[in-house]
């Protein structure tokens, strides 16, 4: 078996920096030529639904294109699997080693299957087909460049990073989640790395789509702190919500296994003539949900259209998620949050007579704690939201939601929807462990507080096989692991895996570093 060669610690740090700048860049192109690509398509969707509108046989028509439209797409995910809904799932496995993906598929089928689905109507966003677009093309870069193993996975992981920031115009954001959700890792290199991609990739982003935010919500004041006791009734109306959301999404993916007589390829036609009905009787829930935020910033919406958009959003979501075509839940989840605020807001400013004013503030709440409830990363949904809406002046309040969601989500033992998602996708024939591979992966891990190796000797604790501790990093100190080595809360774990073994021993020693928790 071929054994890679280690990688002098401080001389890639250094170098990590600039293949940050490299990811950044082709990561950031692809993530915009995407967004461009969905644009085009939902106001061509549109279009073509103003033209259609009234005349029986451009509808027939219409409903003959999205037939083939749903056959093209079903036929992609068949070429390529990996390819089918959000994508954020598929990197998580393979920064975990149970899944390897052919960049060079996933890009072409990505990219044109999640076109079409938008063109066809679907309620699906791009956030997360970015992420996994970003993290194949560093993948790609990587490969390409002769990288180690190493620097491959590094890379991945900023270019995830990177793809949100220029899905979404938010670096900070792409960085955190790159960081809490991907990586589940804080180590230093790693966030140089990371932070070095999505500023790269946002400033592409923005040069292309300027400087504006994503949502023009304008905050006229901070909630004052008496009531805040409203923000944790919200807070748990959110967290259940969030744990309904991510049964149902998972429960529309049981339901289409259930269609025995419809083979696999055939089933993304469904979500697809649902969408032509929705075409002329509810057309703002279509497509990522654009059509829906821009009706409620205008603010001239009753409860009652709120709670049927909301339904209609909700439903057809899980319709078109289920049916494993190519696209995401991140931006319809946001939408769908939106709404939620929304309703809320209004509600209690009737009841309470609080000033209309805050309504705005309930609506951008909201979003941050739905996010949180569904993908349990706290700490991204606070930024996220307050970078897409462009003002930071609500942290406390965002905080207090986002963690009160959390609390009530855990609570209810929902699983967070991503880790869900992989743990189906790891169930399938094929996609359990990796090809086998030769030569050995070098992997850091972070020693945290709860570390279970805290004050213990290296040989005192019961780590893994198919691996060796090489070495520790203390600060700017470099320590040869040895038997005799006490661990410290706050080190960082150098590691050499065996490729074969990759995913058991990360996930062996997440737990035991406390990054993960079992169960």
């Amino acid at each position: 078996m071929k054994t890679s060669k280690m990688e002098n610690p401080h001389s890639l740090s250094i170098s990590i920096v600039f293949d940050g700048l490299l990811v950044g860049i082709f990561a950031g192109c692809i993530a915009v030529i995407y967004r461009i690509l969905l644009n085009h398509a939902e106001s061509l969707l549109f279009r073509i639904i103003d033209f259609t509108k009234g005349n029986a046989f451009y509808i027939a028509g219409w409903f003959a294109v999205l037939i083939i439209l749903g056959l093209i797409v079903g036929r992609l995910v068949k070429w390529d699997e990996v390819c089918s809904g959000s994508g954020i799932p598929q990197v998580q496995g393979e920064m975990k080693g149970y899944i390897s993906q052919n960049w060079v598929s996933v890009l072409i089928t990505k990219i044109t299957g999640g076109t079409l689905s938008i063109l066809g109507g679907l309620s699906l966003g791009r956030e997360g087909p970015s992420v996994q677009l970003g993290a194949m093309a560093a993948k790609g870069l990587a490969k390409i460049t002769g990288k180690s193993k190493t620097k491959e996975r590094i890379m991945e992981v900023c270019g995830s990073g990177a793809g949100l920031a220029a899905a979404f115009n938010a670096p900070l954001a792409g960085i955190m989640f790159a960081l809490e959700e991907i990586q589940k890792n804080f180590n230093s290199s790693m966030l140089v790395c990371v932070t070095a991609g999505a500023l790269t990739s946002d400033f592409i982003s923005k040069n292309v789509f300027g400087l504006s935010p994503v949502f023009e919500f304008q905050l006229k004041s901070a909630l004052p702190l008496k009531y805040y006791g409203l923000l944790i009734l919200l807070g748990i109306i959110l967290g259940a919500a969030g744990a309904l959301y991510n049964c149902v999404m998972l429960k529309g993916q049981d339901i289409y296994k259930k269609l025995s007589f419809l083979k696999p390829e055939y089933r993304t036609v469904i979500p697809f003539l649902v969408s032509g009905v929705l075409c002329y009787c509810l057309p703002s829930v279509l497509a990522g949900g654009h059509a829906m935020i821009t009706r409620l910033e205008s603010g001239h919406l009753l409860i009652g259209s709120m709670v049927l958009l909301l339904l209609g959003k909700f439903l057809f979501s899980a319709v078109s998620f289920g049916s494993g075509a190519p696209g995401g839940i991140f931006f319809p989840l946001l939408i769908l949050g939106a709404y939620i605020g929304s309703i809320y807001g209004t509600s209690v400013t009737g009841l309470t007579g609080i000033s209309q004013d805050y309504i705005i503030n309930f609506i951008i709440l909201a979003m941050a704690g739905f996010f949180t409830a569904i993908v349990r990363a706290p700490i991204t949904g606070v930024i996220l939201i307050a970078e897409m809406t462009g003002t930071f002046e609500h942290f406390l309040s965002l905080a207090v939601v986002s963690l009160t969601a959390y609390v009530i989500a855990h609570l209810l033992k929902s699983e967070p929807i991503y880790e869900s998602l992989l743990g189906r996708i790891l169930a399938k024939k094929g996609l359990k462990t990796t090809d086998a591979a030769e030569g050995k992966v070098l992997s850091s891990f972070v020693v945290g507080t709860t570390c279970l190796a805290v004050g213990k000797k290296i040989k005192d604790v019961a780590w893994p096989e198919h691996c060796l501790i090489v070495t520790i990093s203390r600060g700017k100190e470099e320590i040869i692991a040895k038997g005799s080595t006490v661990v410290h809360s706050g080190d960082t774990l150098v590691v050499l895996v065996e490729e074969d073994y990759l995913g058991m021993v990360t996930e062996s020693f997440q737990l035991i570093c406390g990054e993960i928790t079992a169960g």
